[in-house]
């Protein structure tokens, strides 16, 4: 790692039968321009040859018997090491510089806690790609950002101070049928300041809207999501809490970690 680096990289790859594309996604975390110091691909019960493909890369491998991607995650947010962790899912081609601009970003800014950034289309109908990704994306965060009263974030292209985990590891919730990239959204979106980094540039696969049973599956998780964080963040409720919350530390007031009123 260079000298001018002060911070250490682990990326979180959840996993679950989807050998093929985790080693394409591997491939390209390997020609980043910063290196991750580990790679920790989480094997959510895989019975296809993911673990293999996992180590044949030098990526550490973390089971997690525990069904879903929220658990998968936290599982694999829990064995990361270093100071900055990057979340990214196995279907996932970042661009050579992803790992270099989300870092980049908490480097030199003490003050963001979060980073988040965006994604496009790798496969499906190439006239389709761009239009869908942007429709798909722009969508989820219409409708999160006035529940939340702050920017989403995104789990496909997603990075976190370790710290700011360890703030909200006891609060988020680990059932398989909720939105995960959501409900981190609430905890984080709590107490830390939460970035867009239009740099960090992610290929995705266009599976979330390959049949509408899938689509509708992510929309239920979504709703459900937010339904259970209410009414403590009923959404006049939070926005009153987190503008007093920064106003109160504008003057320096210190507000205790559990208040939510």
């Amino acid at each position: 790692m260079s000298g001018d680096h002060h911070s250490t990289v682990s990326v979180v790859i959840p996993v679950k039968d989807d050998a093929a594309l985790l080693r394409r996604c591997l491939d390209a975390l390997g020609r980043q321009t910063r290196a991750a110091d580990e790679i920790i691909v989480v094997d959510n019960n895989s019975r296809d040859d993911s673990a293999q493909v996992a180590r044949a890369a030098g990526a550490a491998v973390v089971p997690c018997p525990a069904p879903g991607i929220p658990a998968a995650s936290a599982t694999g947010y829990d064995a990361a090491s270093g100071s900055i962790v990057l979340r990214l899912d196995a279907d996932c081609v970042p661009d050579a510089t992803w790992i270099a601009a989300l870092a980049s970003v908490l480097d030199a800014r003490p003050d963001v806690a979060v980073v988040t950034g965006s994604a496009h289309f790798i496969d499906g109908p190439r006239p389709l790609r761009r239009v869908a990704a942007a429709v798909y994306l722009g969508m989820y965060v219409a409708t999160t950002a006035p529940a939340l009263g702050h920017t989403p974030v995104f789990g496909s292209n997603l990075g976190f101070r370790r710290s700011a985990w360890e703030a909200v590891r006891g609060e988020v919730h680990l059932r398989a049928d909720i939105h995960d990239d959501l409900d981190l959204a609430y905890h984080f979106g709590e107490r830390h300041r939460i970035r867009r980094v239009r740099a960090a540039v992610m290929g995705m696969s266009m599976r979330p809207l390959s049949s509408a049973r899938g689509f509708a599956r992510r929309t239920e998780w979504a709703i459900r999501t937010v339904l259970m964080h209410w009414p403590a963040d009923f959404p006049s409720v939070r926005w009153i809490r987190l503008a007093l919350r920064r106003l109160l530390h504008r003057l320096g007031v210190p507000t205790p970690r559990g208040a939510r009123s």
